[in-house]
């Protein structure tokens, strides 16, 4: 099982993906939370052209040029296992599936190349919550 905790403690970089460049898009307001405690947010997005909350954002997991330690998914379930391969090829630590995106087949390969996995939940609404329990530091 994973500690959630854990994971939120020890990220600093974390890659989302599907992350848009629309404010009303619930990928945009994560990234946007995510970034205002402290973290670094890349964007990935095959779609996007400029920067997006002050980050280039890249066109896929290979082409980020920095160590990645969350991958946190935006993308229907069905496109969730390319994400999942890029990720275990890069050396990510942890593949995050937000709230309502369930793939139990990319889940099992990412664990058998021991990376940790979460799935359905929001990293927003998690942090939020152990943040409310004195679990973790909050900013603003």
């Amino acid at each position: 099982m994973v500690s959630i905790e854990r994971l939120l403690r020890n990220a600093r970089v974390i890659a989302v993906v599907g992350l848009s460049d629309r404010p009303e898009r619930a990928s945009h307001d994560v990234a946007r939370y995510l970034q205002s405690q402290g973290y670094r947010v890349i964007p990935v997005n095959p779609h996007l052209t400029g920067p997006v909350l002050g980050e280039q954002p890249y066109p896929d997991l290979r082409s980020v040029p920095v160590s990645v330690d969350v991958v946190d998914i935006f993308r229907k379930a069905e496109d969730v296992p390319p994400v999942v391969e890029e990720a275990i090829a890069t050396g990510a630590g942890e593949v995050w599936m937000q709230l309502g995106i369930v793939n139990e087949a990319a889940a099992a390969k990412a664990r058998d190349a021991g990376v940790d996995v979460v799935m359905d939940k929001c990293m927003r609404v998690e942090h939020r919550e152990l943040v409310r329990q004195g679990k973790l530091p909050g900013k603003g």
